[in-house]
């Protein structure tokens, strides 16, 4: 099978854009649509891709510290499995009262694998380092790694990246490490719970860039979750003793999970893959790491260290010259 490199010029012009999230999809010059009818509706999702980068990565961001009061109440796999579950049913209830198209056969299951990678994989390794006492900075430093081994996997598959992308990268590995510089602390466990997460990450990634080029990003992720609920939850029965110590801080911990981590940024993420390369969008992880480092100053009364300043914007200047290709054309 012919490997399929990633475009990271954006849609091809007459392809028509897939749907904007919480609408059902609307045929490019339909029948009965104006000129100006199709203009509005181009313009819309022009500005709705114009602020998910920086919404998406705020919402993600977002994630570790909402789950750090989550797995001091409950096993970091219970954690997950009620967030995938109930996520999953609200995508679910969502998709059949808006009508939205679900994927069938061989697209049902592609998406389903993708799923079970950047859901189950990543963050039930991801939240098990979080249970052990892994600092919450560490994993979202090896979580911005992801776009180099992306980048890496991409180069190999054949993609071509240029020397201004490539310091790009750099950048944005540095501004990551910068990000947690005085925070670092290791364990064994840790670092390979944090290695397996990145591989789940990464590899979803390309997996659902490559086999899944067209979804609808409600059933689509809806799907994702779903497949992801059982597998988590069977990893819990198995490896865990599942028991809640604490419903409050466990409720708002998976209320917070559900709605704006795993329901709001995987729409964005699911829309930002669709329409541009897996490179492209991988490169927003560069800045995760710094961001996490702000909410915690803003929520809990973390110390905001100079480097984590120096790291967002060092990080910022990886995204914008990683993707110079890109918004250039």
């Amino acid at each position: 099978m012919t490997p399929v490199t990633p475009d990271l010029s954006g849609p091809r012009p007459g392809t028509p854009s897939p749907p904007v999230p919480g609408e059902p999809p609307v045929p490019a010059g339909g029948p009965g649509e104006t000129a100006s009818g199709a203009a509005a509706r181009a313009g819309g999702g022009t500005r709705l891709m114009a602020v998910a980068p920086p919404v998406f990565v705020v919402l993600w961001s977002s994630a570790f510290i909402a789950g750090i009061p989550g797995v001091t109440a409950a096993p970091p796999l219970l954690l997950m499995f009620a967030r995938f579950a109930l996520a999953g049913a609200l995508l679910t209830a969502y998709a059949l009262i808006t009508r939205a198209p679900w994927p069938r056969g061989r697209a049902l299951a592609h998406i389903a694998v993708s799923g079970l990678l950047i859901q189950a994989v990543q963050f039930g390794a991801f939240y098990t380092a979080l249970g052990m006492g892994f600092p919450a900075a560490v994993i979202s430093l090896v979580q911005g790694l992801s776009p180099v081994v992306v980048v890496l996997a991409s180069r190999f598959l054949g993609e071509t990246v240029s020397r201004r992308q490539a310091l790009g990268f750099v950048l944005g590995a540095a501004g990551v490490v910068l990000a947690v510089a005085d925070r670092v602390s290791l364990s064994a466990w840790g670092v390979a719970l944090c290695l397996v997460g990145l591989s789940g990450l990464s590899a979803g990634t390309l997996y659902q860039k490559r086999f899944v080029p067209v979804m609808d990003v409600r059933t689509g992720t809806a799907v994702q979750l779903l497949a992801s609920a059982p597998a988590v939850g069977l990893a819990c029965v198995a490896l865990e003793t599942p028991r809640v110590s604490d419903w409050a801080a466990f409720g708002g911990s998976v209320a917070w999970m559900v709605v704006v981590n795993s329901i709001a940024a995987f729409i964005l993420l699911n829309t930002m893959l669709l329409r541009w390369s897996a490179g492209r969008v991988s490169t927003l992880f560069f800045l995760t790491p710094s961001v996490t480092a702000v909410l915690a100053w803003l929520i809990v009364g973390q110390t905001l260290h100079p480097l984590a300043v120096a790291g967002l914007a060092l990080g910022a200047a990886g995204v914008l010259l990683a993707n110079h290709r890109a918004s250039a054309t």
